[in-house]
């Protein structure tokens, strides 16, 4: 749009706003999807088992339901649910029973306006910057499950792994060969990690939906983007983990969900890939 592009005054303040109104819907993605999932593995158990029906009504859906408190029931008026501003206002309590309101909430709307406003700076208002925005609210999403659940469902990697490749198509970011290559390579260098550690160990080292998103990031970001990822995700995820485990006083056998730092990894790669290669070949004396 070039419109907005001339007038970066207007542009940023919706970019923001619409920033903070995905992101007040991605908490609802982040909260609700994995309850959904779980409920339907438990009525596909049930009939593979062949055991009678139970009186188990589906959780709330990711769109149609209306936002309320978890604690009492509250449905949210449209004043309780402005992003940031209503969980300020609430001193982070719900208006009906006084329960705390997760700090989730407001993290994650401001996370979210503040990539926005780092996307449309990189790619502008036009459709390299729509795409921009697609691949980041996936990956926040993908990050909170992912954080809350140690799931990465295939109804958010896999549509992410398709975009990428339809956007290809029209070379929006590359060429549609280097993102296939990508996708297909960045599945298969994670599998293989996770084979090999299989047979050294007799353990499963993650989850299969950590592959499936690396082929994602690879959709988008190229084979050239997947060696970076992997390499950022892994120091990130090393000294993050290794602090989280000394806090929280856990041993090293204790899971830690790999996808955040493959989102954060995939996303900074996505967003300055070029400027990060060519910045360590420069200090580290290779250019």
């Amino acid at each position: 749009m070039a419109f907005l592009d001339e007038n970066p005054g207007l542009g940023y303040p919706l970019a923001a706003g619409l920033g903070l109104l995905v992101g007040s819907f991605l908490n609802v993605v982040i909260l609700r999807l994995p309850r959904r999932m779980e409920w339907e593995w438990k009525r596909e158990a049930r009939e593979i088992l062949e055991q009678p029906d139970e009186y188990d009504p589906p959780p709330p859906g990711i769109v149609v339901e209306r936002s309320h408190c978890p604690h009492c029931k509250h449905q949210l008026r449209w004043y309780e649910n402005i992003p940031v501003f209503s969980w300020l206002a609430l001193r982070g309590k719900c208006r009906n029973c006084g329960a705390p309101i997760s700090a989730q909430y407001p993290a994650v709307e401001l996370l979210t306006m503040l990539a926005f406003l780092a996307c449309v700076w990189q790619y502008g208002f036009g459709w390299q910057g729509f795409g921009a925005l697609v691949f980041t609210g996936f990956l926040i999403s993908l990050a909170g499950i992912d954080l809350r659940t140690q799931l990465l469902p295939d109804q958010l990697t896999l549509p992410l792994m398709w975009l990428g490749l339809i956007a290809a198509v029209d070379n929006l970011y590359m060429p549609a060969k280097p993102a296939l290559i990508g996708a297909v390579v960045g599945y298969l260098s994670l599998w293989i990690v996770w084979w090999v550690f299989k047979q050294l160990t007799g353990k499963e080292g993650m989850g299969h939906g950590d592959f499936k998103l690396l082929a994602a990031i690879g959709a988008w970001c190229g084979l050239a983007g997947i060696l970076p990822t992997i390499l950022l995700s892994s120091l990130v995820g090393a000294i993050i983990g290794s602090v989280w485990l000394a806090m929280k006083g856990k041993d090293r056998a204790t899971p830690i969900p790999f996808g955040p730092y493959l989102a954060v990894a995939g996303w900074i790669v996505f967003m300055w890939g070029e400027d990060l290669v060519g910045w360590y070949m420069r200090v580290s004396g290779l250019a």
